[in-house]
């Protein structure tokens, strides 16, 4: 793998966020995080990739080394304005077009700015994740959204309180257990080695942050905008994925003009670390024989 570059570039509003790139050249693969997830969900994509193309990863507002403001609720955390934040990474490292790939939340930010600066995007790779109204459809429950509204008022009430009882929680020993038990990893595919950074920034990360941002992806909805986006894509889903349905991506496969999809079989939301050699063939070819780098 070649070696990290790393800086900060700011916001429109001031805040700094964290990028680094691994690889150099022309060609440039951005990854957009899910909410609550930082840089390293992506190792074996900047691992496989950064020998022929210059890799991006990059961290939300109030994630793994970006700002984390105090003030919460004074945080922007709307898709449209993290989809701006990316337009400003994508200045950082001095790309002018590029490939984005998102995961779960991260495939609204990616599918966002696309609808903002198509020019700029020119291929989509987009996995376990939907185009909007994500509580909708979470678990396919009709409770998922009242759930979540509970939680966050709780949350806002204990103010800094919910994270002192939060944190021993997510790094207690029973966490992975709780994890594998919610299907959130497919037990048989994930190594707890490469699930536990989550875990560890998830502990890291202000609940009320994570909660806000979770609302926000919710208010989002790119579906009636699909049609509009030309690029070429990629449509990556998992057999298994209780938190974004395989129905959905079909819905987008079906729904964006250009687009072809992979179901992994067996594959859970984590998807992106149980089958990385299956993802990362598969994008190989998406690339040879979808994508104009030239253009």
């Amino acid at each position: 793998m070649s070696e990290m570059r790393s800086g900060f570039c700011q916001t429109d509003d001031g805040h700094h966020l964290f990028w680094q790139a691994a690889g150099s050249g022309p060609d440039t693969l951005i990854c957009c995080n899910g909410v609550g997830v930082s840089t390293f969900f992506w190792k074996y994509v900047v691992q496989h990739f950064s020998s022929t193309h210059q890799v991006v990863v990059w961290d939300y507002r109030g994630h793994g080394r970006s700002d984390r403001p105090s003030d919460i609720a004074g945080l922007d955390l709307s898709i449209p304005t993290t989809a701006r934040d990316l337009g400003r990474i994508m200045d950082a490292v001095g790309c002018e077009k590029a490939v984005l790939f998102g995961h779960s939340m991260g495939c609204q930010v990616a599918l966002e700015r696309t609808l903002q600066a198509p020019e700029s995007i020119i291929g989509l790779v987009l996995m376990q994740g939907s185009a909007g109204r994500v509580l909708e459809t979470f678990y396919d429950s009709q409770y998922s959204r009242g759930t979540i509204t509970t939680i966050a008022r709780i949350a806002n009430r204990l103010g800094d309180r919910v994270n002192r009882i939060a944190r021993p929680l997510v790094r207690s020993p029973f966490a992975w257990s709780v994890t594998r038990r919610i299907r959130a990893v497919d037990p048989f595919y994930t190594s707890r080695e490469d699930f536990e950074p989550y875990l560890e920034h998830l502990a890291n990360l202000d609940l009320r942050l994570f909660l806000a941002m979770v609302q926000e992806a919710d208010k989002h909805d790119a579906f009636p905008h699909l049609g509009e986006i030309q690029a070429p894509s990629l449509i990556i889903a998992a057999e298994r994925d209780d938190f974004t349905p395989l129905w959905l991506s079909e819905r987008m496969a079906r729904d964006l003009p250009n687009a072809e999809l992979l179901v992994l079989a067996d594959g859970s939301h984590a998807a992106l670390i149980e089958q990385p050699e299956t993802i990362n063939h598969r994008v190989d070819r998406f690339f040879q024989q979808r994508v104009n780098w030239s253009k």
